[in-house]
């Protein structure tokens, strides 16, 4: 009686995980990272572009993310721009749907192993001499 109940949500399990790995198929390129667009003062006196925000020179595309802690932009062309936004949402997408993915293996696992309990890490392994 316990285990029908277990088994479902197994069934059910591998389904949703089944359905995550085919939205993975569907994503495209993808890029981490943010695009802005911005409206720039050029710094010449005589600009209306410093006086009236409205009549500032623009839009610039700006694509920004991190590498090695740092943040990086990159000036893109409008061209450009639809396609980086588009590989950002693709980014996130991916990342989501990865974390479902672990979420849903996990929780899995977890009802497989019937929450045994992991060696401590610091305590000696047993078999290995030192």
């Amino acid at each position: 009686m316990g285990t029908q109940p277990r088994r479902t949500q197994i069934e059910a399990d591998a389904k949703r995980f089944e359905e995550l790995k085919a939205d993975l198929v569907r994503i495209e390129y993808f890029s981490k990272g943010t695009l802005q667009a911005r409206m720039i003062k050029c710094g010449k006196p005589k600009c209306p572009c410093g006086a009236d925000p409205k009549r500032r020179h623009g839009p610039y595309f700006e694509w920004t993310y991190k590498e090695q802690g740092k943040t990086v932009s990159v000036r893109l062309t409008a061209k450009a721009a639809p396609l980086f936004q588009a590989a950002s949402t693709q980014y996130r997408k991916l990342k989501s749907t990865l974390a479902r993915l672990e979420k849903t293996t996990g929780d899995h696992q977890i009802g497989q192993r019937s929450r045994r309990r992991l060696p401590s890490l610091t305590s000696p392994l047993r078999g290995i001499s030192s």
